[in-house]
């Protein structure tokens, strides 16, 4: 039975269907989030998935985000008196899913709380109560009884360090919080069509697991242990249950890819220490969109003959300073020393502090790397205020420079290689040269395009193809609002050779630059020859591009018997 809570001002509702045996299912329907952490613009909203199952003891797979409080409590003690749940599992403890974890304890103060041992760890630091715990690990198991008997797969840094996986042998139901997720909000319960979660599925992919790919692959082999899985109980968006192995196998296929290349970058973080995880995961995505494979290593816990193989065999590393005092800093500098110890001259590094209560300085530890021969690819990241949106931009910004830096090489050796007669002949498509302009928030945004074209009268729109390794890219998702800056022919060259100078992480691309700002609240270049103001309407892939297509709001010519100036290209297989 499905029963929907009527929408509020906020359109937020909540939907409860049985979905297999003893098992029913919570969704908080987000329908109007718009932004899932720096790099999601959310076209479809989103959900927080919590399950229900009922053996002869009862477990609560996950609670719902902060927002769906009174809504998610009076909807879960309607379906069951709280006090007779026997589990709250933690499959991780991000927010979105564990937001409610303190409430639930209030109404339910015996209630056992299963995770990992970092999640125990994690929970502890943000209820602040003593509650009772089980600590599981790979392969352990819990009997409800009437033949559900849960089995748990260890799956850190998906996209988590302390995720786990959780499968109902009785049902073949694979619990699995965040992967095999997307962001999609809709009336439908299961993954029915196809067609329309498809990409939001490989958006949510790319932006949380591709940097953990080989972390994926490894609970991929897990999961070959447990049984047929009919049915994946996801923690966003539709649950699985008609295209089960093609989705499944599409996260093999999309991981095996992104772990061929041929370099690869380390990034160590320390888990539950400061905002370490969420920076390295920017760090990581930055990386990622240069093709280059990523490595995330936890320095707390971490197998040291494992950290000096994987040192070795990378390109570069990145490292979250761990904390200087406390009960992880012994831990996190043996780490540090292994790492230390396997590096060699030939690699690339970078530095980011973690903003715990007591970073370890980088100052001395980068001088013993740079005593080595290692090459800093971006300026140390020092944080010295609460992480804000545009700190997680800089990393990624940072991220994106250090994977730039690895496949320059290659793709002077690719340009020459393909220095052919179709290059020269793509080469010969002309295009206007633009700048676009970006604001959001604390983030500002800029890029030279050419690949511009207009697409549509009705309403009026257009089209630009981005490049997947652009920093602009992350503020021109589906809702995001942006200026296109036409330049004019004969006085543009000012323009393009500050756009076209290579900016550090974090640098302002409009210090010193006459600009104004448009109704969208973005930059206008006020020595272009025209501007018009867009919005995202929607975005398609293609191999190493986004193709954006934006609807026009505004726009002005400033001098109108001017012409725009073109660009023309010798070959077309590089800008």
């Amino acid at each position: 039975m499905l029963a929907t809570l009527e929408k509020t001002e906020k359109r937020l509702t909540i939907q409860t269907a049985d979905i297999t045996q003893d098992t029913t299912t919570i969704r908080s329907l987000d329908w109007d989030r718009d932004r899932f952490d720096i790099e999601f613009g959310l076209q479809n909203g989103t959900t927080y998935n919590s399950h229900l199952i009922r053996g002869e003891k009862i477990a609560l797979v996950d609670t719902s985000h902060a927002k769906f409080r009174q809504l998610y409590l009076d909807t879960l003690t309607g379906l069951i008196d709280p006090k007779q749940i026997d589990y709250l599992i933690i499959s991780h403890t991000e927010p979105d899913h564990s937001g409610l974890v303190k409430d639930f304890l209030a109404l339910n103060p015996n209630v056992i709380v299963v995770g990992a041992k970092i999640a125990i760890q994690f929970l502890e630091g943000f209820v602040h109560e003593k509650f009772e715990r089980q600590v599981i690990k790979n392969g352990d198991k819990i009997d409800l009884g009437k033949g559900h008997v849960l089995e748990f797969v260890n799956a850190p840094n998906l996209h988590w360090p302390d995720t786990i996986l959780t499968y109902d042998w009785g049902t073949q139901t694979l619990y699995t919080c965040d992967v095999f997720g997307l962001h999609y909000c809709s009336d439908d319960l299961f993954d029915v069509n196809l067609k329309a979660i498809a990409p939001d599925y490989h958006f949510y992919y790319e932006c949380l697991m591709a940097p953990n790919a080989r972390s994926v692959l490894s609970a991929l082999k897990r999961m070959e242990k447990i049984g047929e899985v009919k049915i994946v109980a996801n923690g966003h968006g539709p649950l699985l249950k008609h295209n089960v192995d093609e989705l499944i196998g599409r996260y093999r296929e999309w991981s095996l890819a992104q772990t061929k290349g041929e370099k690869s970058v380390t990034v160590f973080y320390v888990s539950g220490y400061g905002d370490s995880d969420r920076l390295s995961q920017s760090i990581a995505r930055g990386i990622t969109k240069t093709g280059i494979t990523v490595e995330m290593i936890d320095g707390i816990g971490a197998d040291l003959q494992e950290v000096r193989e994987i040192v070795e065999n990378s390109a570069g590393i990145a490292i979250a300073m761990p904390p200087a005092s406390g009960e992880k800093a012994k831990e996190a500098a043996t780490t540090l020393s292994t790492i230390l110890a396997s590096a060699n001259g030939k690699q690339v590094i970078g530095f980011f502090e973690s903003y715990g209560e007591d970073d370890e300085p980088i100052d001395p530890i980068l001088t013993k790397f740079r005593e080595l021969g290692l090459t800093t690819v971006f300026p140390s990241i020092r944080i010295k205020d609460t992480p804000t949106e545009a700190t997680y931009q800089l990393c990624e910004e940072a991220g994106t420079d250090m994977g730039q830096f690895l496949t320059k090489e290659k793709s002077i050796q690719k340009r020459k290689s393909l220095d052919s007669d179709l290059d020269k002949a793509i080469g010969r498509i002309s295009g206007g040269l633009y700048i676009i302009t970006a604001q959001k928030g604390d983030i500002k945004g800029a890029m030279l395009a050419s690949w511009v074209t207009q697409a549509s009268f009705e309403p009026l729109g257009l089209t630009i193809a981005v490049a997947k390794d652009r920093a602009i890219e992350s503020v021109m998702q589906v809702g995001d609002r942006f200026v296109l800056n036409i330049l004019e022919e004969g006085n543009y060259q000012h323009l393009m050779k500050h756009f076209l100078k290579r900016f550090k992480p974090g640098q302002d691309r409009f210090e010193g630059v006459n600009i104004q700002d448009a109704k969208n609240g973005s930059p206008i270049l006020i020595d272009a020859l025209a501007y018009l103001e867009c919005e995202v309407i929607s975005r398609m892939e293609v191999s190493d591009h986004w193709i954006v297509y934006s609807q026009v709001d505004e726009g002005r010519v400033s001098k109108p018997d001017s012409l725009t100036a073109v660009h023309h290209r010798k070959v077309g297989n590089y800008y």
